[in-house]
């Protein structure tokens, strides 16, 4: 599966939102059951979400469908899965984990729900949202070959905040707080150790689309694969900011023409400066992005 640039949350009881959502150019839509519905409307929630998610039921989709359950230390989570799994979601967002521990009790839910289902054992994803407990800063490293479900995790700073007992999670400069930095960094490189793929966390802000811009685009320098949106004008931007500018692809081109040059040397010399194999790859993964953005 190529890296998704862009899911969006959509409140799983609001037809409206879902049908503008349907035009925007997300590269998956994240039904919630969780935060953004009451919990008097989730029997009427689940039935929405599961009758949307059957329309399209094998049939080639120009979003992907994932559904944000609720956390699996509740009695919530297993009506969730129960009720929308006959649409054959692509993934499961899972909230609020500890350890990997969570994730690997979802993947046996999801086995025997697709079995129930028909749907081939495995097919649905999972995309952790790895850091919204304090336990879970000392636990990253457990997903690493946890399932082979998992499609990657993001990080939440708002949750992270609340169960710190945190005012703010950002500093007067607009800056996260340290702590919340921790969390983006050991999300990233456990989902570069275990081969998954890191997608950053949302920008609470959806009025400064210039601050998510920046917020974006240095994820994505950082390495992050995609970012989490929570309001349709957040997409275009967030897609943006994870395509290569011309100058990265037109360098990327370069190096790959001077490995190509050299005959398969493992360094080469461009603009007075050594680069390596990891300059090679990098100038590859460049432009298999470019092509993703452009398709």
């Amino acid at each position: 599966m190529d890296p998704l640039r862009c899911f969006l949350f959509v409140p799983a009881d609001s037809e409206r939102k879902r049908a503008k959502a349907e035009g925007i150019a997300a590269d998956a839509l994240i039904l919630d059951l969780e935060d953004s519905v009451n919990q008097a409307n989730l029997p009427k929630a689940r039935e929405m979400t599961r009758d949307y998610l059957s329309q399209s039921r094998g049939k080639a989709r120009p979003q992907q469908l994932w559904v944000r359950v609720n956390p699996l230390d509740t009695d919530l989570s297993l009506p969730d899965l129960a009720a929308i799994m006959p649409g054959a979601p692509d993934g499961i967002i899972l909230p609020k984990t500890y350890s990997a521990a969570e994730a690997i009790k979802l993947d046996h839910m999801l086995s025997a729900l697709e079995a129930r289902e028909d749907i081939s054992i495995g097919q649905t994803k999972i995309l952790v949202v790895a850091t919204e407990t304090a336990r879970s800063l000392f636990t990253l490293d457990s997903f690493v070959g946890a399932s082979e479900r998992i499609y990657g995790m993001t990080w939440g700073a708002e949750d992270l905040a609340a169960a710190l007992g945190a005012f703010t999670n950002r500093a007067q400069s607009g800056a996260y707080e340290d702590v919340y930095r921790l969390a983006r960094t050991l999300c990233l490189a456990a989902c570069k150790a275990g081969d998954m793929e890191p997608v950053d966390s949302v920008y609470p802000n959806f009025r400064d689309l210039e601050g998510l811009y920046e917020e974006a685009l240095q994820g994505r320098k950082t390495g992050f694969t995609g970012k989490v949106a929570i309001h349709p004008d957040q997409v275009d931007v967030i897609n943006s900011a994870f395509a290569p500018t011309e100058e990265e692809i037109a360098f990327a081109k370069r190096v790959i023409a001077a490995f190509d040059d050299v005959g398969g040397s493992g360094t080469v010399g461009l603009d007075g400066k050594m680069i390596d194999m990891p300059h090679l790859k990098q100038a590859r993964r460049v432009l298999a992005m470019a092509e993703r953005a452009s398709g």
